[in-house]
């Protein structure tokens, strides 16, 4: 089963943060990371309930690692029913919760 993968305001200025901070230090690193994310969604469209639970109390709401470089990002996310993903936010491993 394929889902629709789709994305928050918030999340979207999450990925619109962490490639501006990228940016102002190397643009080929910054593109890299989008990437990434990008190849991120690819996975979660077929395999949305192999990422790890957040919390026992909803089995729906889940994360994802976005490897990348010596760290990466963590995608909160939520399955939202049989056909729908939804992307809440997008952090970087070394930041202390999603913003």
């Amino acid at each position: 089963m394929s889902y629709q993968v789709r994305y928050t305001i918030e999340a979207k200025e999450d990925i619109e943060r962490l490639y501006g901070f990228l940016l102002e230090r190397d643009i080929l690193t910054a593109r890299h990371a989008r990437i990434a994310i990008g190849k991120a969604t690819l996975f979660l469209e077929d395999f949305p309930f192999s990422c790890r639970k957040v919390s026992s109390g909803n089995p729906f709401l889940r994360e994802m690692l976005i490897p990348f470089g010596n760290s990466g990002y963590v995608a909160l996310f939520e399955i939202e029913d049989k056909k729908t993903v939804t992307i809440l936010a997008i952090r970087h491993q070394r930041e202390e919760d999603y913003h």
